[in-house]
């Protein structure tokens, strides 16, 4: 899957992060291809047994298992009932061809519209705002005043408070406290303030759990109070911040320039556009984005039908979802195990992938220009720091400027690393599982921090014997990734303790183990020349 580069320029988004006591230096030696070289031909013969056999074993063990199927549209197989476990994919999934209607009378509305009012900056912003307003109201029904109410409290206390330091530190106080009393109260009731406002909770929308997906609108809160309050501010001297608030400082800061960002619809309903500032999206009325063309568009909604076509497939075809929620892996071997876990993550990927692709082509449709979240495949990945920069990589940009610099960046990374991924963990959802995930996270960058300092690059590079070792601490890493993944998202911490004790309590778990980390092996030396190909084409995405 590959990514887009940012239509803005470096002048109005670089945001420069210091790193470990030294400047980012950018390597730009390459290796000759290897693509051609003996070794990678028995990579290729590898790759050509091992990955169709990994399929067949997940297939094999979903004949066994149908209790939580219905029943599917490809070729009379059935599909795994994606219950409320999974309230976002769900929602997607059961609601898609209603979304796409709603994405084309949306859009069809504002460029009519826009045709026939006064093609000023001023005009387009009301009439999105207010658009985008009545959409929210369709979608969540009454709920919406309690989403216009709180947007407007964070909104009032960065307009209150200003340049003073109380600005942060309400905002963060009041957005967090926002997050626990939403999860808390299940997004509130009318009737709890008043008897006579029972009847309110009876027109919800159609989206009634309108809590789950107010997560991302949190962000962008935070955002837009603390990008005004540094525009007030001397520039900070420990990192320096060039981002376009043109908007912001030529004309007074509306309830109207808030609310837009805020509702708009593709990005709001999204779960994933959290863009490091909000203000960038009303300047693209200014200054449209040169890379939102028809052809791009176009091939961008192929590229979607693709991935929902391969989701589907899996979904008829591996049952790993179903076997996991009901846990039923006993008497597996440590293989299958393992085959349950892995197919269990790339569906989350995909799960993940999804909608953050609709919700970007709808806002691409549209005219706005947003990141794209993931840049590679999951299995794609063997540096946990990388891994980071590409898997919801407008999240990754947000923690970045909005709390691990404000924390003090890399001069405190040891410390800083922990609170950042406790409030990933919590923002994700208030569960002692992804407490654990957050924290097996930091555990787990430890080794592949310290190891790159010790054997690095600028010492060992050019050793012939450099790749190799790499290798074998990618694959340690891919290891503790899928770990704390599967702790977090899947099987939990029971279930990962069976995993484990399948694996190393028993003989041929320790066999099992030797032949994946031979298999790891082989995929990152497969990683690693991919991102000397792209280092040789001059694309930045071997960084990730």
């Amino acid at each position: 899957m590959t990514g887009s580069t940012s239509p803005l320029s470096k002048d109005e988004t670089t945001v420069q992060v210091p790193t470990q006591n030294k400047p980012t230096t950018t390597i730009s030696a390459t290796s000759p291809s290897r693509w051609r070289t003996p070794e990678f031909y028995f990579y290729y013969v590898c790759f050509a047994f091992i990955v169709p056999y990994m399929f067949y074993v997940a297939h094999s063990l979903s004949k066994e298992y149908a209790s939580r199927l219905s029943e599917g549209w490809i070729f009379g197989r059935k599909v795994v009932s994606l219950d409320n476990s999974d309230d976002q994919y769900a929602f997607f999934r059961n609601n898609l061809p209603k979304l796409i209607l709603l994405a084309i009378g949306f859009i069809g509305f504002t460029r009519c519209m826009t045709m026939f009012t006064l093609a000023t900056k001023k005009s387009r912003l009301y009439l999105l705002a207010s658009t985008s307003t009545a959409v929210i109201v369709g979608l969540h029904g009454t709920s919406a005043l309690k989403i216009i109410l709180i947007i407007s409290t964070s909104y009032a206390i960065g307009q209150i408070s200003g340049g003073s330091k109380l600005n942060p530190a309400l905002t963060w106080i009041f957005n967090l406290a926002i997050l626990f009393l939403n999860e808390a109260n299940n997004g509130y009731s009318y009737a709890n303030l008043h008897s006579g406002l029972a009847w309110m909770d009876q027109h919800s929308g159609i989206i009634s759990r309108w809590h789950v997906l107010f997560n991302f609108v949190m962000l962008r809160l935070v955002s837009f109070n603390m990008d005004y309050y540094w525009q007030l501010q001397k520039p900070r001297a420990q990192y320096k911040i060039r981002i376009a608030l043109i908007f912001l400082a030529n004309q007074p800061i509306t309830t109207t320039s808030t609310l837009w960002p805020m509702s708009c619809i593709p990005l709001s309903i999204s779960v994933g556009q959290s863009s490091p500032t909000t203000t960038l999206y009303p300047r693209q009325m200014d200054v449209p984005s040169p890379h939102v063309t028809r052809k791009f568009i176009i091939t961008y909604a192929l590229r979607l039908i693709c991935v929902i076509l391969l989701m589907e497939t899996t979904l008829h075809y591996i049952y790993v979802v179903a076997i996991s929620k009901e846990k039923a892996w006993d008497g597996d071997t440590p293989l299958e195990f393992s085959m349950i876990g892995y197919f269990n993550l790339v569906i989350i990927w995909m799960k993940l992938l999804i909608p953050w692709r609709f919700f970007r082509l709808w806002a691409l449709a549209d005219g706005i220009w947003t990141e794209e979240n993931m840049v590679r495949c999951m299995s794609n990945n063997f540096s946990a720091q990388r891994f980071w920069k590409s898997w919801h990589r407008t999240f990754n940009r947000w923690l970045i400027r909005y709390v691990y610099i404000p924390l003090g960046g890399a001069k405190y990374f040891m410390f800083n690393m922990w609170i950042v991924f406790t409030f990933v963990a919590l923002w994700h959802d208030i569960e002692l599982k992804l407490l654990a995930w957050g924290w097996l996270i930091c555990l787990f960058l430890l080794p592949e921090i310290i190891g790159s300092q010790i054997f690095s690059y600028s010492k060992y590079g050019n050793k012939s014997y450099y790749r190799f070792v790499c290798g074998i601490g990618a694959v340690g890493n891919i290891l503790m990734m899928m770990i704390a993944n599967l702790v977090g998202f899947c099987v939990g911490v029971d279930g990962m303790k069976d995993m484990l004790s399948q694996i190393f309590g028993t003989a041929n778990g320790l066999v099992f183990l030797v032949s994946v980390v031979c298999t790891l092996f082989v995929g990152v030396q497969v990683m690693f020349e991919i991102r000397e190909s792209e280092k040789r084409r001059g694309d930045k995405k071997y960084l990730m």
